[in-house]
């Protein structure tokens, strides 16, 4: 294999390597596939503004996100079923970010289970919580996620329903017959068949409460002390309401473009989230990011992190635990080179008078 010096080097080759039907459920979009596109290509409508002449001989990319201490801004977003690009799946997965220094949340449809991740050793890790009917099965669920030792959950707050990814209805996505949702193994909850449509639609249509809202926030407070960000959020009203119902922080995420087609790409709707956030609490960002420029870019906008979700599972598919401990160590370094030649020597210095934006009003230059 010819050396991989960026990111999306890894889709190409895992577009190659992966089934069709598999490629396509990691890789597609909801309906047109307009904000999916655009989850990258705003980042190009985003300038930098660099500083020179500072001395930046040491760059310090340390943070703390919810009182934990991680090497970079940069960390692991929930991505399901990964044992479909590779056969340790989630687990390789946790072994890489760990080894990082970094976050990772796991996803409910994880083919792993929070007990078989818990096992790969330590690491911070969070749990991404899909809210399903059944109340009691979502309680035990958690109380099993404080027992393997996670540290915060992320609510999907997005997916009242399944967005209408044409890819797998064309291709009539099911899983893998040796593959089972490993975090409700042994419950009756159906299974994720071939059906005329996109059997993982007719799964979660069966299963995801539809009738979540606002109050089930504080109802998740009642049955465990981890806190919880809510993913999915993309307008001030929403933050607002977030930080009302006690959450701990924000994700700003459009599911991948995965849901509602023509909805702004992350990175566009950043800057109204933190600003409707007043410091109040962490606001973070997934959706497009491939380089560290961009993370740099989501950083002075407001972002407290990012997080990657496409890129872990094409490196996963491709070279298993060490492509996904590449793809974190590159973006760590065009992190850390974006930083110095942005005159940035700690995460603290990166500001918004670092980039500017197509969609940016007129700036006002300070006087010399």
């Amino acid at each position: 294999m010819e050396m991989i010096t960026n990111v999306s080097e890894y889709e190409v080759i895992a577009k190659e390597k992966l089934p069709k039907m598999v490629y396509d459920y990691y890789a597609s979009g909801a309906e047109d596939q307009w904000t999916l596109k655009e989850n990258r290509n705003a980042f190009s409508k985003i300038l930098f503004r660099p500083r020179i002449l500072i001395d930046v001989s040491k760059i310090d990319m340390m943070t703390t996100i919810l009182g934990f201490r991680i090497s970079m801004p940069i960390m692991v977003a929930p991505t399901g079923m990964q044992k479909m690009a590779h056969p340790e799946g989630e687990c390789a997965t946790a072994r890489a970010a760990s080894d990082a220094g970094t976050i990772m949340i796991l996803s409910s449809y994880a083919k792993s289970s929070v007990e078989e991740v818990a096992s790969t050793g330590s690491g911070i890790r969070f749990f991404q919580l899909y809210v399903h009917k059944d109340r009691n099965l979502v309680a035990q669920l958690v109380r099993r996620v404080e027992r393997a030792g996670f540290k915060a959950i992320a609510l999907k707050a997005d997916t009242p329903r399944l967005g209408r990814r044409e890819a797998d209805i064309k291709n009539r996505f099911t899983l893998p017959p040796y593959l089972t949702l490993k975090n409700f193994e042994g419950l009756d909850l159906g299974k994720i068949d071939k059906t005329d449509d996109s059997g993982l639609a007719a799964y979660v249509a069966n299963q995801i409460d539809q009738s979540l809202s606002w109050k089930d926030v504080k109802w998740l407070q009642t049955i465990t002390s981890l806190p919880i960000l809510v993913k999915g959020v993309l307008t001030a009203e929403d933050t607002k309401l977030a930080i009302e119902a006690g959450a701990a922080g924000i994700i700003v995420s459009n599911h991948g473009a995965r849901q509602l087609d023509y909805v702004p790409a992350t990175i566009m709707a950043l800057e109204e989230v933190v600003k409707a956030a007043q410091g109040k609490v962490p606001v973070f960002l997934d959706g497009g990011v491939r380089r560290g420029t961009d993370v740099f870019k989501a950083l002075a906008l407001g972002a407290s992190g990012i997080f990657i979700g496409r890129p872990v599972v094409f490196a996963l598919a491709v070279d298993g635990e060490a492509g996904v401990r590449k793809v974190l160590q590159m973006l760590h370094d065009e992190l850390e080179l974006t930083m110095a030649l942005s005159g940035c020597r700690s995460l603290k210095e990166i500001t918004q008078n670092h980039v500017v934006a197509d969609w940016d009003h007129p700036r006002v230059l300070p006087r010399l």
